[in-house]
C-alpha cells in the first residue's frame, strides 16, 4: 500500500513519541512536498509520505537506522517504492545499501540533514524563524562544525553534488521550502 499522509502519520507515531522526531518528519514531509511541486507535480502526496516516513525507525533503533525502517514499513504493508525511497536517505550509514538514484531520493538525501541544521539555526535567531533567515546565516552555521554537530556536512555536500547543485543553491532552495511550511 502507498499510505495516505494521515496513514503515514499514524505509522510514524506508532514508532515515535518524541515531539522533536514527529516534528522533524512533518518538516521533511513539507520540504519534499515543496520540491515535488517543481520536479514531480503529479506525485506531490507520494513525496510528502516518503518525507514523513524517512526516519520511522530513528527514535527506537538509531543504530539500525534505515535498515530497521525497511522492516517496520514492510510490517505495515507499505509499498516497496515508498520503502526504497524513504530509506535511501540513509545510504552509507548503518549498513544501508540503497543508494539515492531518483531525483526525489537525492533531494531527500540532501535536505534531511540540511533541514535539521537550518531548523537549529532558526532557534538561535531572535525571531526563532526561517522567514528572515538568509543564506549567509546558514553558511556561517554550516562552517561551524560544533553547531548542530549531529547534522552531517559531508552528507549535505554530497547531496548537493548528487543533484548537480551548488551548496548555496541547495541551501537557498531548502530555506524557501522551509519558509512555506513554518508554522503549519
Amino acid at each position: 500500500m502507498i499510505p495516505s499522509i494521515d496513514q503515514a502519520r499514524a505509522i510514524l507515531a506508532r514508532y515515535n513519541k518524541e515531539p522533536f522526531h514527529l516534528r522533524h518528519g512533518e518538516i521533511v514531509s513539507g520540504v519534499m512536498r515543496y520540491f515535488a511541486a517543481d520536479h514531480d507535480p503529479s506525485r506531490v502526496e507520494f513525496w510528502a509520505v516518503v518525507g514523513l516516513l524517512h526516519d520511522v525507525d530513528f527514535e527506537m533503533y538509531p543504530d539500525e537506522h534505515c535498515v530497521k525502517g525497511q522492516e517496520l514499513l514492510r510490517d505495515n504493508d507499505v509499498d516497496d517504492s515508498v520503502i526504497r525511497s524513504a530509506m535511501s536517505h540513509g545510504w552509507g550509514a548503518t549498513g544501508v545499501t540503497i543508494e539515492p538514484e531518483h531525483i526525489m531520493e537525492k533531494i531527500l538525501f540532501a535536505t534531511d540533514e540540511l533541514s535539521g541544521l537550518i531548523g537549529a539555526a532558526a532557534l538561535m535567531r531572535p525571531s526563532k524563524s526561517v522567514q528572515d533567515m538568509e543564506l549567509k546565516s546558514v553558511k556561517k552555521k554550516f562552517k561551524d562544525k560544533s553547531f548542530a554537530a549531529g547534522c552531517s556536512r559531508d552528507v549535505i555536500e554530497e547531496g548537493a553534488a548528487k543533484l548537480g547543485w551548488t551548496l548555496d543553491e541547495l541551501i537557498e532552495r531548502t530555506l524557501a521550502a522551509m519558509r512555506t511550511i513554518e508554522g503549519t
